[in-house]
């Protein structure tokens, strides 16, 4: 049997066993095409960095709508002196620029200048990141990001009574494994963890049978997000037979319909990508926050924050973790991204506190999956940074600043 990475022992997956002991045999397998080139950061345009002078009336008025209690997204419309749509955006159009490289000393009203500037560096960053095909609507695409992700957050992070935070994180731990080892893109995985989220929550389920949903759900999302698909056999095989082909149609048909057929999610990757390159952050620390934004995913009370949270969170606390020296121009960007408004400091500091304490006990097992895939040289050897090492320091700078309640705070 090939190496895989993983530990390949004879049981099934048993959730009831020890934490050592439930190891699901992966059987090595040549997926039908070869390992496709992951979404990589987003290099820096050194020639966008020079400073070009702004004009300080900008046509595009921000606004902030407030959707809950502690969550507000952010929203841009037209203003009145603008004629049309076509008018906007020819203001917007080819423009490099990243304001004041020198520092934000003597600006007075950033606020004034971030909106069409801020528009100007997303349509760049979609544009950058392969998200759009056509830049024309780069911006729509953003807003509409902003405002669908509300639409399938949790209330809670509540499971059904037979099922607890552990069993979620061992399921959860199992499908990184056989994501990673049929090579699928990682959007596969975020929307693979999404319906899985929702199929507890919708459908009555036995403990047996977690594992073929499990695999139901990274089949689903691979249809909709993948060119090549494995045979349905071969996923039976990486279950050990231990479901029939039929038993596992029979649960997807109940899944679809459970859901409505509704596959619609806005990955916390996109906007973790997205942040990044706005931010000019550096690949090391784009490879940390991905790392830990992956960690969040075994996470049960992650559920109910906002996909931009968790990845504006993620950013923050790589940025802590790795300390990296500033630079005037990293400062402004990562001044220019923070207008994007992602909830308040509490939620930001909470999410924070999450990840660090789920680095901190993965440095300790080791035995994660999503550890041993981000300790690749291919992704920086991020996971053993040693950084991560050390709990009590993690915990202690997310706690350094004592969040004021009802503070907003941005990225």
């Amino acid at each position: 049997m090939a190496r895989t990475g993983f530990c390949d022992s004879k049981p099934l997956l048993d959730l009831h066993k020890k934490a050592d002991e439930r190891r699901v045999p992966l059987r090595a397998r040549a997926n039908a095409c070869a390992p496709t080139d992951r979404r990589q950061p987003a290099e820096t345009d050194e020639s966008r960095m020079a400073p070009v002078k702004m004009e300080t009336e900008s046509r595009w008025e921000r606004r902030l709508s407030a959707q809950t209690n502690e969550s507000i997204i952010l929203g841009f419309h037209v203003d009145s002196r603008a004629s049309s749509a076509e008018t906007v955006a020819d203001e917007c159009v080819e423009k490099p620029v990243l304001l004041y490289p020198h520092g934000l000393q003597g600006l007075h009203s950033l606020d004034a200048l971030v909106p069409s500037l801020l528009r100007h560096e997303v349509e760049m960053a979609l544009e950058k990141l392969d998200l759009i095909c056509d830049r024309t609507f780069a911006w729509d695409l953003f807003l509409d990001m902003m405002r669908t992700q509300t639409q399938n957050s949790f209330p809670n992070a509540d499971l059904p009574r037979h099922f607890t935070d552990s069993t979620r994180a061992i399921l959860v731990d199992w499908m990184v494994q056989v994501h990673e080892l049929l090579h699928f893109q990682e959007d596969t995985l975020y929307l693979a963890i999404h319906l899985l989220n929702h199929s507890l929550r919708q459908l009555k389920v036995t403990t047996a049978n977690l594992q073929l949903l499990g695999m139901v759900c990274l089949l689903i999302a691979a249809k909709k997000e993948e060119s090549l698909l494995p045979e349905v056999s071969d996923l039976c095989s990486l279950m050990d037979h231990a479901y029939t082909k039929r038993q596992l149609l029979r649960m997807e048909r109940r899944l679809l319909c459970a859901l409505k057929f509704d596959l619609s999610h806005s990955p916390p990757l996109h906007f973790l990508l997205l942040f990044a390159a706005v931010a000019r952050c550096s690949a090391m620390m784009v490879w940390m926050a991905r790392y830990l934004l992956e960690l969040s995913l075994q996470e049960a009370q992650c559920v109910v924050f906002l996909p931009a949270q968790l990845a504006g969170a993620a950013l923050c606390l790589a940025r802590h973790v790795l300390q990296e020296s500033p630079t005037p121009e990293g400062e402004a960007a990562w001044c220019l991204t923070s207008s994007i408004h992602v909830g308040s400091q509490t939620i930001l500091l909470r999410i924070m506190q999450i990840l660090a304490t789920a680095a901190s006990r993965v440095q300790t097992h080791e035995n994660s999956a999503t550890f041993i895939k981000f300790s690749s040289p291919e992704r920086m050897h991020v996971s053993r940074h040693p950084g991560l090492r050390n709990p009590a320091g993690l915990l202690g700078v997310c706690s350094s600043q004592a969040p004021l309640k009802g503070t907003k705070l941005h990225l």
